[in-house]
This record gives structure tokens, sequence and C-alpha cells, in this order.
């Protein structure tokens, strides 16, 4: 590879997840790249958060060993996978109600054997969701149209139980949209990459440290160390293409740009790009993208208490997910619950939410004790919601200097950690073919 050229200077406005990675992967090209991130702290919508002298994340995410970009580069900027994560083979338990472990054969035969094996159904139960996933296996998880996820269990015999304990909270997990608005064919893409290739790629990893630290901190550092600058609490309020470059309008002075790639949340998106009018089509898209919302409640109890494993879930109840902050992270006592997509929980107060929560954690494991505290953490608009045939914006705009990145934009995934990693990849590979 030859070196860079010296009129290389791209920007990137925002510190999430999608610019960190393009920041990452720009750098080690030996390409000087300038971060505009307007929040405190990095990471975006997958950050740390710091509550009462314990430090928290704004959600609880996990990786699948199938997120190979985001896994590559926590490597790539220092990080230690088997130190950073708590890895456990795929697994899903619906306290008292179903419980799916994959056993570490081969795959697809480590999945077949868990569905076979699964507690909470009956054998014809067993079978239809074996035959469900051979016939998804035998059409290469590709569907000549996109439907949503509740068209494709009825074409293929899944009935209401087995929908309500294993493919929907599985399509919410992965989806965080309710299966009759959920494209089916996104799901298909997580189902083909994470259960059809190797073992190893449908592993949980489950964060021991926040997720600010856990990239974005880790690559901001990698960044400056290869001559980059990370500017944190310093927004942009406008971009303006102009002779082949791209002037930023920050509150620290307008700033001269090669190249800029758009990595802000979807409506500060659409806010910097809508007065470029080139950049209509793209802005529309953005505009019509419904959003789903991800609560956390995070209750803070005695050490001692625990439950019985480091993730679980809870069956037609408020709360979805469980993490068990103290067997994952040393945290102990610390309990999060997770509710995901659009439900009955958002007309509660965030007092009432946690409450429910508290009454669920007592009826469901017996704890009787009261927590010292609670922080409820409400994401209203944490995702896109992923519906079929849904037009996502491109990253490459229609002016060649300026990209878009971010999980929201055209790819397989849905809205997740890795769709926004290889969002900003890609934008990043789009600018070093220029070089």
């Amino acid at each position: 590879m030859g070196s860079p050229d010296p009129l290389l200077n791209p920007a990137i406005i925002g510190g999430g997840y999608a610019g960190m990675a393009a920041a990452v992967s720009l750098s080690a090209r030996g390409i000087p790249i300038t971060v505009f991130e307007s929040a405190q702290q990095l990471g975006g919508r997958a950050r740390g958060v710091f509550y009462n002298e314990t430090q928290l994340d704004n959600g609880q995410h996990l990786l699948l060993g199938c997120y190979r970009k985001t896994l590559r580069l926590i490597e790539q900027v220092g990080g230690n996978i088997e130190q950073d994560f708590l890895r456990l083979p795929l697994q899903l338990d619906l306290h008292g109600q179903f419980s799916l472990k994959a056993p570490r054969l081969p795959s697809p035969l480590h999945l077949l054997i868990a569905l076979l094996t699964a507690q909470g159904l009956t054998w014809s139960e067993r079978m239809k969701a074996a035959r469900f996933m051979l016939a998804l296996r035998g059409m290469n998880f590709r569907l000549p149209n996109d439907i949503t996820v509740t068209e494709l269990l009825a074409q293929h015999g899944q009935d209401a139980d087995l929908t309500l304990k294993l493919w929907e909270p599985l399509c919410i997990a992965a989806l965080n949209s309710p299966i009759h608005k959920a494209s089916a064919q996104v799901l298909l893409n997580v189902l083909r990459d994470a259960l059809n290739q190797s073992r190893a790629d449908s592993d949980m990893l489950l964060p021991r440290i926040d997720f600010t630290a856990l990239f974005p901190q880790r690559a901001a550092n990698y960044v400056e160390q290869h001559g980059g600058k990370v500017h944190i609490s310093c927004g942009v309020d406008a971009v303006v293409p102009k002779d082949g470059e791209i002037k930023l309008v920050t509150a620290v002075g307008i700033h001269t740009f090669s190249h800029v790639i758009c990595a802000a949340p979807p409506t500060v998106a659409a806010k910097l790009l809508r007065p470029i009018v080139a950049l209509a089509e793209a802005v529309a898209q953005i505009d019509s993208l419904e959003h789903q919302p991800i609560y956390t409640v995070y209750l803070q109890y005695p050490p001692t208490v625990r439950l019985p494993h480091p993730m679980l879930g809870l069956h037609q109840r408020y709360s979805q997910w469980l993490f068990d902050k103290g067997q994952i992270a040393g945290q102990h006592g610390l309990l999060a619950a997770v509710i995901s997509a659009e439900g009955i929980h958002q007309d509660l107060s965030q007092e009432q939410l946690a409450q429910k929560v508290i009454a669920e954690l007592r009826e469901e494991f017996g704890i009787a004790e009261k927590p010292e505290w609670f922080k409820v953490i409400a994401e209203k608009r944490a995702t896109f919601c992923c519906s079929p045939k849904l037009h996502r914006p491109s990253q490459q705009t229609p002016l060649p200097r300026l990209l878009i990145a971010g999980d929201y934009t055209a790819g397989d995934y849905p809205a997740t950690l890795e769709g926004a990693v290889m969002s900003g990849v890609k934008c990043a590979d789009m600018i070093g073919a220029t070089a």
C-alpha cells in the first residue's frame, strides 16, 4: 500500500460505534481523522453511564460470536475478547416456562439438538421448530419476498405457544421490533449468520466492562496515537459542501475537510443534512423511519442477591430479559431488567415500572429484600423499527465526499452494534479507495 494522499483529511460527526469504527479503520490506513462528538462521552446509544457511584450502561446489549467486525476492531484497539466478555453458549431461558441450550457440537447440529431437547415445549412443537429451521436452511435463509415475522411463522406452522416462548422473544431481542411489524428477511439474516456457520457464531458475549470503555474510548486513544483528534462536547451545527470540500460549523469555529462521514443518530443526521438539496431523498428516508424504545431498569440489591443464571428471560411479564451484573461484571447485587420494543410498559411512570419489576423479581425468584436504589433508563428512540422492505439510506450519498454511517443505514442487519460497525467500516473503505 502506498502513502495516503496528503490532501485527505476526513472528519466524522458522531463518536458512537459507527463513527469510531470508521475512525479506527481510517487511522489504520495512516489517514489522519477528526471526530466531533456532541456528548460528554463516546458511545452514542451504547455508552457508559455513571449513577449513584455505580458504572452502568444506557442499555444492556450483548454481542454474538458472529459479530466479527466488531470483535476484530475491539481487539485492534487493545481489547481482549475473552477478558472483556463473559462468553456463554446459545441459551434461551424463560424462567420456569421454557429452556433451550445449545451443546458444544458443530453447527447446525448444536441448534437442532437444542430445539429437540428444549424444555417447556411438547414433542410436536419441538419437531415443528426443528423442521422450520431446516426449511430456512434449505432456502438459504432467503425469502422471495419480504414479509412480517408473524406471516412467516404462520406459513411454517409455528403455533401460538411456540411463538410466545421461542420465536417472539428471539425476534424482539434481535430486531427490537414486535413480530407483527418485524421484517422476516432481516431476522433470517441474523439467524443465518448466528446459527448456520460455526458453532461459536451463536455464542452470546456479555460485556464485563461498560460500553464506552469496551470500544469507543479505546478507539479514541487509537485514533490519537495515529495522529488524529477526537473532540468531545463539541457538536456540529452545520454541514456545508463547497468547491469540492466540506465545511463543518462547530461551536469552536469552522473547519474544512476533504470528506465527512455523518455518523450521528438518525434525527440529528436528518437535521444536519436537510439543508443540502442533493440529499433530499436520503433525508426523506431517514424521516420515514419509525422508532422503537428500549427501557432498562437497574436495581441495586444487597450483594448476596443473585439470579439463577447471568442472563435469563421471563415469560409474559413486564421484564423480558434479566441480567445479573454480579455474575457478569462483579457488580454484586446489581440486576438489570430490559424491556425491548413498544408495549404497555410505556404507559407507566418510571416509579411504577420499577415497582412492577421489583414485584416480578419477588414472585419469580423469592427476592424479598428491597433494592437500595433503582434507576430507569428509557431510550425512547433506541432503534429503528425493522419492518419489511424498508428503504434505508445508503452510506454513499449523491455527494461523493459526504457519507452516512449508522445502524439505520442500508445493510443486512437490524439496529445492532455489528450493523453500526459494518456501516462505519464501509464508509472508511470508500474513502480509503480514493487514497
